[in-house]
């Protein structure tokens, strides 16, 4: 296939720039009990008394001294939240996702996790209309995806150039192509196959790079222009993706890829990045020398304390992408890297009570308030090693994030926040199939 030149290298993504904390300190966790409830609760203990506490009602008794919330099917949570998201970030009638906290732009990373929602919702409609927008409007001539869309100073809508907005973000474009995949094998439609592969061969032609002497996912496409050093965003390795992209693109050298990211987490995982003790968890950002792969902290980005080496904003859904290869593969390596990350994180939970919503490199924390966002993504981390701590904090931090009794997520989340905790509650109760056919299909 012969791909068009990539458009002129502008300033890097601002997709670079640091998430801004939706301030979020711990959640309320009033249940919400009617008092016609708490009549029904008397009930059942008068009664209790009088079988003797047996069968059904001993159960009752016991949630209610347990003060476990009653709320409908965990998995109705999920729908429910989805259809919510929908109405509150997804403009009607067109597909496109927005980002209120930034003005209502759209981003290649939030059609991207739009249409991997859809895909594992089952919403083909959702998915459909968020693809032809995304194709329409950001897909570039070499099919990468052009990272920011949004007023322009001229008044008109569209890619945000004066913000580096015609350059493309390696992590929506793995994803939005591992979605059509998906999309592909749920929905037998051989068109999202045809998206797919272009996209996966710009992929690899123009984001994944030679670092001494290995394949590396770089953060975006400029960085191929330089020839001392390329920028990594560790989050955005998607080793379950490439074993899929291995099988309909054979190629190129995935598996390769997949060998190189995980040499690439344990490195940046490990080493001290210029501070003064040993890392313990990955950096948002990095710098790797491409002659001698050495890990350096990266400059020039603005992030939420200043440091690019912070387990934050960005490194938070590096555990979720690490779960998913765990799960559907059964990595080693990843169970590892999350094991190391859960033993962290799970000290902090049961010290603190709560988790930052960045950490700094070494372990310890970086701010004093929390947000969902880290909980959605790290809570991966003890869903693979400690899963009853998991359990814990999914019921403490994530399911009352559900109102049962409007059925849809309760108001104030925005839209990192909304996704991520979708995406670790849906984690947590297992509804994230490997939706790719492993054996692959022939092309018709």
């Amino acid at each position: 296939m012969s791909l068009d030149q990539v458009e002129g290298a502008g300033p890097a993504p601002s997709q670079d720039a640091p998430r801004q904390p939706e301030h979020d300190p711990r959640r309320s966790r009033t249940r919400g009990w009617l008092t016609a409830g708490a009549v029904a609760v008397a009930l059942v203990l008068v009664l209790a008394v009088a079988l003797q506490l047996t069968g059904g009602v001993r159960q009752a008794v016991q949630r209610v001294a347990d003060d476990t919330p009653m709320v409908p099917a965990e998995d109705t949570a999920l729908a429910d939240m989805w259809a919510s998201y929908k109405t509150g970030f997804i403009e009607q009638g067109t597909g496109r996702t927005l980002d209120p906290s930034q003005g209502g732009i759209t981003t290649s990373e939030g059609q991207s996790y739009t249409m991997m929602r859809a895909v594992w919702s089952d919403d083909r409609a959702t998915f459909d209309t968020s693809w032809q927008w995304t194709k329409d409007n950001l897909q570039r001539p070499d099919r990468l995806l052009s990272w920011r869309f949004g007023p322009r100073a001229d008044g008109t809508y569209g890619i945000q150039n004066d913000q580096g907005g015609q350059n493309a973000a390696s992590d929506a474009d793995v994803d939005v192509a591992f979605s059509l995949l998906m999309a592909y094998s749920r929905w037998q439609d051989d068109d999202y196959l045809y998206d797919a592969l272009p996209l996966i061969d710009a992929v690899w032609q123009y984001e994944v790079v030679d670092v001494a002497g290995r394949p590396v996912l770089t953060a975006n496409d400029l960085e191929r222009n330089d020839t001392a050093s390329v920028l990594v965003n560790p989050s955005y390795f998607a080793p379950y993706a490439y074993r899929a992209f291995s099988r309909v693109a054979p190629r190129h050298d995935w598996n390769g890829l997949v060998n190189s990211s995980y040499d690439v987490l344990q490195q940046v995982s490990a080493d001290p990045l210029g501070g003064r003790a040993q890392g313990a968890l990955a950096p948002d950002w990095v710098r790797l020398d491409r002659t001698t792969g050495a890990a350096s902290a990266a400059t020039g980005i603005t992030t939420t304390t200043g440091s690019t080496t912070d387990f934050g904003f960005e490194a938070l859904r590096l555990p979720w992408r690490l779960a998913l290869d765990a799960r559907w593969n059964d990595e080693p390596r990843a169970r590892a890297l999350l094991e190391q990350q859960a033993s962290v994180l799970g000290e902090a939970w049961e010290t603190e009570g709560r988790w930052a919503a960045v950490y700094s490199h070494d372990g310890t924390p970086a701010v004093d308030y929390a947000s969902t966002a880290m909980y959605g993504g790290a809570l991966a981390a003890l869903e693979v090693a400690r899963p009853v701590l998991a359990r814990e904090v999914y019921r403490s931090e994530l399911l009352p994030l559900y109102d049962p009794d409007t059925r849809a997520a309760k108001p104030g989340l925005g839209y990192y926040d909304a996704n991520w905790a979708w995406f670790g509650m849906a984690l947590h109760l297992d509804q994230l199939p490997d939706l790719n056919d492993p054996r692959g299909r022939d092309l018709p």
